[in-house]
């Protein structure tokens, strides 16, 4: 069994199928998916998709295009909206500095910090978005780490090599995308193969970045076995080795998804 460990349910491109992507992923061998919040305003309509299909856990945070949006959500409003059997985790949050109308540094920092609070008080492992704010990020999560500490996943890693190393050091986990299928990842597959296997995960970011050989179109949860293969590649490992070990870091990781405690 495969979980893809962070995907948008919600989003507007499966509103007309979610029975059917969330099927197709069944069949896929993908027997658990993590919808992801990006505002925390829309924590009911992420709780209504986990209720409503058994397969489907999610989170609630707020992720840094949304941060100019959602700056002052005190950590307890986070920490008690994730009170709930289907959350498992808090965000996606992080530093996202590729667009230059993105919410200023420090505003996308405090909403980080306050989501890292957020993960402590509740006990729910925290969900990071890092997108060009390798340096920044690096600092505030070292910073946040020795201050008291936190589980927490890079997620969609696409970040440099001195992220990932930090970031295990620290205890992190780090997921890969379909990114890790491109022609051209090369660094990033070598990123992998120096990452702990107890400390990998696996995703789509659904509706985004379609692994191959569905590159360009929608992406869906389905296809978290497109990156499973070519990560089980990567690593030199059987297929359903991979999925075994990605699967017990996933329970690991979200221990309140594991079965029995829903």
């Amino acid at each position: 069994m495969l979980i893809d460990s962070h995907c948008h349910l919600d989003f507007p491109d499966f509103a007309s199928d979610l029975a059917g992507v969330i099927a197709r992923a069944r069949d896929a061998g993908v027997g658990g998916m993590l919808t992801i919040s990006t505002r925390v305003a829309k924590v009911a309509t992420y709780r209504a998709i986990a209720e409503a299909h058994p397969e489907v856990w999610f989170t609630v945070g707020t992720h840094p295009d949304g941060a100019g949006e959602e700056p002052d959500t005190p950590p307890e409003t986070i920490a008690a909206l994730a009170d709930h059997p289907r959350c498992v985790g808090i965000g996606e949050a992080g530093l996202d500095y590729h667009y230059p109308d993105a919410a200023p540094a420090a505003v996308q920092e405090g909403v980080l910090r306050a989501h890292i609070e957020a993960s402590r008080q509740a006990g729910r492992p925290l969900v990071i978005h890092a997108r060009d704010a390798d340096a920044h990020m690096e600092q505030v999560l070292t910073q946040e780490m020795a201050k008291s500490p936190f589980r927490a996943v890079l997620h969609c890693f696409s970040s440099g090599a001195r992220l990932a190393e930090v970031g295990v050091e620290i205890g992190l986990y780090v997921s890969f995308s379909g990114i890790v299928t491109f022609r051209r990842s090369h660094a990033l597959r070598d990123i992998a193969r120096k990452v702990p296997q107890d400390r990998i995960l696996v995703e789509t970011d659904a509706p985004f970045l379609a692994p191959e050989p569905h590159r360009g179109r929608t992406n869906e949860p389905a296809y978290t076995a497109h990156t499973a293969r070519s990560l089980a590649a990567t690593l030199d490992l059987p297929e359903v080795e991979l999925a075994r070990i990605t699967t017990a870091n996933f329970f690991r990781l979200f221990d309140r998804a594991r079965p029995g405690r829903a």
